[in-house]
């Protein structure tokens, strides 16, 4: 089928909480991780593809993304969506508008918004200006964010130094006033030569608003809720075809591991709630002798109960571990022993994966082989069970972001897919 809306994710966990907003339409939604080696085929009418590009160089993230656009363009897409963390995740340099300029260019497009909002996730936009629930975002959890810490809430001035062109707002005094406003807006920040537009928005009702005015241009930004209303609005225009395919699931065997490299609060209580068997890594202990303390305890366990591995630990205790191995180190000692885990997991008969953290969900993925998605029942708003093979195998897998999702998460995924 001719792919409606390509979509780019800084992330895999990021990919998959897109995905999973745009098939609460019920229309199949193809999830690619990583740029696809071969011309499309098969694809579906909305197409994502999970980078891996947040925390990398800005000339690497920027080649990865235009190597993405060109192939969904191939697939037929002519309108396009640049996904990135609901809590603005990037640093002073980029990647997130220098990424977003390239792709204009490209588009050879002038102008794109940027909207990070997810209200049902706590994450709103007044006057420029993003919260974490009622807390700025620079007073909020995310200050201490191990690899991008976001020390300013204010998104026109996180913006800027990441692009070469004037960034303006569309505050929520024009959204609320309606799709044609905002409209306006925005065409008369562009005879200002104003191309990147912050837009406020503090609920869904906001988020209809901006997709509305927004769905025909070329490129959109934000985090993904803004795209939530899309293929509603692509389906009453005749974009989206009536007959589109639908989403299907398989019938899988319940024996489950749930793995946690994810340090953000949210992921703490979560892995401090689960009352199923557990086991901590220490990442010294794995720089000094591997995984073979934590690959022994997961031989031991019934994949039935769903035993939790977990890396996710407090910011002291992360600082601490940085200290000594340096924080790119840490980060990829841990990944590497999470995705070997989850190897030796599915050796064992593991057919459902439940995975927190966005760097962790990347590695994990791709130690399964996974290259292909299909996304499925969501468990809590943005994170989706999805469906791949690994090693000639069908399996089940989630992937978190690690502030997403309730306490209970891990018991409601279990739940969710049965």
């Amino acid at each position: 089928m001719k792919t409606v809306l390509g979509c780019i994710a800084d992330d895999f966990t990021g990919a998959t909480d897109l995905a999973g907003l745009l098939a609460r339409s019920g229309v199949k939604v193809n999830l690619r991780i990583g740029i696809p080696d071969a011309p499309p085929t098969d694809t579906a009418a909305f197409e994502v593809i999970a980078l891996k590009s947040r925390t990398a160089p800005v000339e690497e993230a920027i080649a990865q993304a235009r190597a993405a656009l060109k192939w969904l363009q191939a697939a037929g897409a002519k309108r396009f969506f640049w996904k990135y963390c609901s809590t603005f995740d990037s640093t002073a340099t980029g990647n997130i508008g220098s990424v977003a300029e390239a792709l204009m260019r490209d588009l050879n497009t002038h102008q794109t918004i940027y909207c990070p909002a997810f209200p049902e996730n706590g994450r709103s936009i007044f006057m420029g200006n993003l919260f974490v629930g009622e807390t700025p975002l620079a007073e909020s959890p995310m200050r201490d964010h191990p690899l991008t810490p976001m020390r300013d809430s204010n998104l026109m001035r996180l913006l800027a130094p990441q692009t070469t062109k004037p960034v303006g707002l569309a505050n929520r005094l024009t959204v609320a006033k309606g799709a044609d406003a905002l409209r306006a807006k925005l065409s008369e920040l562009a005879t200002q030569g104003v191309a990147h537009v912050i837009v406020d928005a503090v609920a869904n009702d906001d988020l209809y608003t901006i997709a509305s005015a927004c769905r025909d241009m070329p490129l959109m930004t934000g985090g993904s809720a803004v795209a939530m209303p899309l293929p509603a609005l692509y389906a009453a225009n005749g974009t989206l075809a009536a007959d589109a395919p639908r989403a299907t699931a398989p019938d899988l065997s319940t024996e489950t591991i749930l793995l946690s490299g994810s340090c953000s609060a949210m992921t703490r209580a979560q892995v401090a709630a689960y009352s199923g068997p557990k086991h901590g890594l220490d990442p010294v202990d794995l720089a000094e002798n591997g995984p073979k303390t934590a690959l022994a305890w997961l031989a031991t366990q019934d994949l039935t109960h769903a035993p939790l591995i977990y890396a996710t630990a407090e910011p002291d205790a992360v600082r601490a571990t940085q200290a000594k191995l340096g924080t790119a180190a840490a980060g990829e000692i841990v990944e590497h022993a999470l995705s070997q885990l989850a190897i030796a997991a599915r050796n064992l008969g593991a057919h459902r994966f439940v995975v927190a953290g966005g760097e962790t969900s990347g590695a994990v993925t791709q130690a399964l082989g996974v290259d292909r998605l299909t996304i499925g029942t969501e468990i809590a708003p943005g994170v989706p069970w999805c469906f791949a093979t690994s090693a000639g195998q069908t399996i089940a897998i989630t992937l978190k972001s690690g502030n997403f999702g309730a306490e209970t998460f891990f018991a409601d995924a279990l739940k969710a897919l049965k």
